[in-house]
């Protein structure tokens, strides 16, 4: 079994889904008491945010490399970055390591493209919502993506960042954002990406009958997939 290098803390509350999913992914696919191999670094994500908020992604590209370049030497087979925002730095990761990035929107656009969606909405933080580097790359396989009006994606910015980051889960807020759901579905996306991993905190299945796909479960998968490769477990790598 390949080892996993975990990069996490953005936030913390996600990054212990993704390892309680790949411990269960592993578990599933080989039964028994086997768990995943798992090399986890956790950043302070007060940290991260901060550079964030002031547009320094090269001060947070710096500083998730160097987490990355410990996992490596730790003896992590292969990464994975465990929050779609910060995908915005990923070339540097990339740049600054030997082992692979298994890329969490390039997983979720293959699973997209499989289930035969065309257009797709995305919900996530401003940065994700608003910026090129998340949606260019679902675009490049072929998906149509939208987003929810600049009002609506200030409010799902701060249901993330002041409630689900910090491990607050309000009835409230989760109507809102059904109601943005409804409200990219009527402008004609065929289903919609949860597209920050703190989001499946909120909302899930039972919630709608839009079809969500949830980056964190698809994110962990992909994962347990690579790392089981070869070994009767799975047949994808990186």
């Amino acid at each position: 079994m390949r080892m996993i290098g975990m990069l996490g803390g953005m936030s913390w509350e996600s990054t212990s889904l993704y390892y309680r999913r790949l411990n269960e992914g592993v578990r599933t696919r080989l039964g028994g008491l086997h768990s995943a191999r798992i090399l986890l670094e956790s950043v302070d994500f007060a940290e991260i945010e901060a550079l964030q908020r002031a547009d320094q992604w090269r001060g947070a590209g710096d500083r998730l490399a160097g987490s990355a370049r410990r996992l490596e030497a730790g003896g992590a087979d292969f990464l994975l970055l465990c929050t779609n925002t910060m995908h915005r730095v990923a070339p540097a990761i990339e740049a600054a390591i030997g082992i692979p990035l298994l890329h969490l929107a390039d997983a979720t656009a293959r699973r997209l493209v499989a289930a035969g969606v065309k257009r797709v909405g995305l919900l996530g933080t401003r940065f994700t919502m608003e910026q090129d580097f998340y949606r260019e790359r679902l675009a490049a396989a072929g998906l149509d993506v939208t987003v929810p009006p600049a009002h609506e994606r200030a409010r799902v910015h701060r249901i993330i960042f002041d409630e689900l980051c910090i491990g607050t889960v309000n009835p409230d807020s989760r109507t809102r954002m059904l109601g943005i759901m409804d409200g990219l579905h009527a402008a004609g996306a065929e289903a919609v990406i949860l597209g920050c991993t703190e989001l499946t905190l909120l909302v899930d299945e039972r919630h709608t009958d839009i079809p969500l796909f949830d980056t964190t479960a698809i994110h962990a998968e992909a994962a347990v997939d690579a790392a089981l490769a070869g070994t009767g477990g799975a047949a994808d790598a990186c």
